[in-house]
This record gives C-alpha cells, sequence and structure tokens, in this order.
C-alpha cells in the first residue's frame, strides 16, 4: 500500500524515513515549498539534523501526489488538524488516516482520531501514538508505539503496513485511552519541566510524575477510555519519556517557564492548549485534576510559578 505522509516537520521527516527503508513507495507532503525543494536537492530536513532522506522518499508541495496514496499519515498539529480534514474532506474519503499529534481540539474537546471520524466519515480513522522521539525513529533505533482504530480488522492492516523493523507497533481498539494518553502526558510533561526548571529537584519530579498518572486515568475513565490502555505505551509509556528527557518540546518549554526564560514561539506546544481543554473537561466532569489546571494557569499567565507550588503543596493531606 502506498503511504503518504502530511507535515514536514521532525516527526513526519522521521516516519518517512523509518518507512521508506521498508516500503517502495513514501510521499511526504509540506506546504513549505522552499523546504520541499531543499529536502529533494539535498536529502536533509532541517528540523531533523544529521538524518540522510532516503532516495525512495519522494517530496511534494502539491497535495495531488499525498491524495492518490491509500494510507495517509497526518502528522500536523493538533489544533490545526480539522482544518486540514474539512478542506480536504473530498480527497480524503475512503482513504486510512491516522493521527499522528497529540492533543485535544479546544473547539469540540476530541481527540484526533475522534476528530477524523466526526469530519471525514468515510475514512477509516486511527491514531499512532506512543513513547517515540522523532530522532530515534529517523536512526532506526528500536521504539515501540500504540497503533489506535476501531475498526479492529483495519488496526491490524496498519500494524502491518506501518511496523518497520526498528518500529514495532502494537494495535488497540481503545482510541479513546490513546488520545487521551498522547494529549495527557504533555500537560505532565509542562509540569516536569517546570518542576526542574524552578529547582525543586529529581525527587520532586518523581512525586508528580506519580501524582500526574492518577489524574490521567481520572479522566481518561471517565470519557470511556480502557484502565490498561493507559497503562500501556500510548499512557504510562509516553509520560515516562516525555518527563524526563529534554527532547520534549512540552518539557523543554516548561523548563523555560519554571527558570523563568521566554521559550521559541515557533516550537509547537501541543501540551499548553491541552491544559486548557483539560480545564474545562474537568469542571464539566466535575473531576480533582490540580496539576492539569496549574499547568492551565500557568500557560495562560493566571499564576506564577511560587504560587502554583503553593497550591499543590497545600492540598489536604490524604491516603495514596
Amino acid at each position: 500500500m502506498k503511504i503518504g505522509i502530511a507535515g514536514g516537520g521532525a516527526f513526519g521527516t522521521a516516519l518517512g524515513v523509518a518507512l521508506a527503508l521498508d516500503h517502495n513507495e513514501v510521499v511526504l507532503w509540506a506546504r513549505n515549498a522552499d523546504a520541499v525543494a531543499t529536502m529533494r536537492a539535498e536529502r536533509t530536513n532541517a528540523r531533523l539534523p544529521g538524518v540522510a532522506l532516503p532516495q525512495t522518499m519522494t517530496f511534494s508541495a502539491a497535495l495531488e501526489p499525498l491524495f492518490a496514496c491509500d494510507i495517509i499519515l497526518l502528522a500536523i498539529p493538533a489544533q490545526t488538524l480539522r482544518d486540514f480534514l474539512t478542506t480536504h474532506k473530498a480527497h480524503l474519503d475512503g482513504k486510512y488516516l491516522v493521527a499522528c499529534c497529540k492533543g485535544i481540539d479546544l473547539t469540540r474537546m476530541t481527540g484526533p482520531a475522534s476528530m477524523i471520524r466526526n469530519v471525514v466519515p468515510d475514512a477509516i480513522g486511527a491514531m499512532l501514538t506512543g513513547p517515540s522521539f522523532a530522532a530515534d525513529i529517523a536512526r532506526g533505533l528500536p521504539t515501540a508505539l500504540t497503533i489506535a482504530c476501531n475498526d479492529e480488522a483495519a488496526g491490524a492492516i496498519l500494524q502491518t503496513a506501518l511496523s518497520t523493523t526498528g518500529m514495532r507497533l502494537y494495535r488497540t481498539t481503545d482510541t479513546i485511552g490513546a488520545e487521551l494518553g498522547g494529549a495527557l502526558k504533555n500537560v505532565m510533561a509542562i509540569a516536569a519541566g517546570v518542576t526542574i526548571g524552578a529547582g525543586f529537584g529529581e525527587s520532586a519530579r518523581a512525586a508528580l510524575i506519580t501524582r500526574g498518572f492518577p489524574e490521567m486515568q481520572r479522566l481518561a475513565m471517565a470519557s470511556g477510555a480502557r484502565t490498561d490502555t493507559l497503562a500501556g505505551l500510548s499512557g504510562f509509556g509516553d509520560l515516562v519519556l516525555t518527563c524526563t528527557s529534554d527532547q520534549s518540546r512540552n518539557y523543554r518549554y516548561g523548563l523555560a517557564l519554571g527558570r523563568g526564560e521566554d521559550f521559541d514561539v515557533g516550537t509547537t506546544v501541543e501540551g499548553a492548549a491541552t491544559a486548557r481543554a483539560v480545564r474545562q473537561l474537568a469542571a464539566k466532569l466535575d473531576l480533582d485534576m490540580p496539576i492539569c489546571r496549574v499547568v492551565a494557569d500557568l500557560t495562560d499567565g493566571q499564576t506564577d510559578v511560587p504560587t502554583a507550588l503553593n497550591a499543590l503543596l497545600s492540598r489536604p493531606l490524604k491516603e495514596e
């Protein structure tokens, strides 16, 4: 099956590299024509330094080659995914559409796989998520991911088509759990970064990760997810990775917040938007999610780091 990738960022390019080494035809679409020209001529992408792009990988600034593919990986930000799907719905009907972004749509409070089903109901929607950094995938380092698809048979097809020598996929039909695990871990990564950036130490970060995981579970269970999904790659696995490495954009953003430093406004930080969405969802569902609420308040300027810490430490003592 011919595979296309929408999005020329680091993650989309890394997936293309991994797949092109195992498949004959991989097409990557990027809206920046100059970047496409560079990838064609130099076989490099500035967003993925040190990685040579295989000759079996082709690039286009036009959408027609992408729409000719059977499977399309959507490696574009969660907050722009709905617009892309809505604009190109007629060309996406009947395709396998795999969201490779993590977040919650602020307008509809839905995750990427749900968004695909809602906007393009005649497509087969799925989500690729789990603990992974673009640089690791592109270098062929061992990576395990979750492919989530409501249709079990379609999920098995995608699992076979997208698994590579270094990238092992596990499948699930619990798309809600996969969506929320991938989205909520970004919020916790911001909080972990703030903890280290503010100088609170490794022990405080370990405590935050440990208390953050039940928050993720509470929202996921209230939304209809399965407990085993959050305990797997798309939940706990991704949480550990992004809360402990400065390869994570969300973690680096948290570090900057904790240190009182500016952060590159051109870098996508899905966890900031997700935190605000979760704050609304938690209020609607009457759920106690103090870490997510504090991150939302921090990222939209409603509080500062000392006040946020005091809010968390002054909570009532209780059983674990």
